[in-house]
């Protein structure tokens, strides 16, 4: 089984929404089974296995120079921590980071071949006291927007921050 999940731009999920999407068929997801355009094709690419202190260093460097203000770079930089943390805590493989922008946005895209069953995984809060669900829920704050697809052959999250008119690279 394949799926797709997409949120707008910040807020919470609507509790309707939330349980419409977990309940209705596959088909009438938002997203389901169309699978997330290939990268740009001049993106950096890093795998990862342990070393997150790398990854924050490399995201932090390229979302500086893409143009990102420091409290908005940091932002980005706990984002893709939380879903690499994830790679390394849940997959079974090393991860892969990927990183582009353009003159509107930098896109940090982390997959692995982990496999997430919750299509809503982040788009509702978790309780204070839940052992879980935090990092996932806070990237899905910072972030402009979020996509992520999960399925057999693993999970893709694509994190996305709107960049103050920069030129493309």
């Amino acid at each position: 089984m394949s799926w797709d999940a997409k949120t707008a731009r910040r807020g919470p999920v609507a509790q309707d929404a939330a349980q419409e999407a977990l309940t209705g068929p596959p088909s009438a997801r938002p997203g389901v089974g169309a699978p997330l355009p290939p990268p740009a094709p001049d993106a950096m690419s890093y795998t990862y296995t342990t070393d997150l202190a790398a990854i924050r260093a490399v995201v932090y460097r390229h979302a500086t120079e893409a143009g990102l203000p420091e409290p908005r770079a940091i932002d980005l930089v706990l984002a893709v921590s939380e879903v690499a943390a994830n790679t390394i805590r849940h997959a079974k493989s090393a991860g892969s980071l990927k990183i582009w922008y353009d003159a509107e946005e930098i896109v940090c895209q982390i997959e692995d071949d982990g496999q997430i069953s919750d299509p809503l995984a982040g788009q509702r809060q978790p309780s204070l006291d839940a052992m879980g669900g935090h990092g996932l829920w806070i990237v899905y704050q910072v972030c402009d927007e979020v996509e992520m697809h999960s399925g057999e052959a693993g999970t893709t999250f694509r994190l996305h921050m709107k960049l103050a008119g920069r030129r493309a690279r």
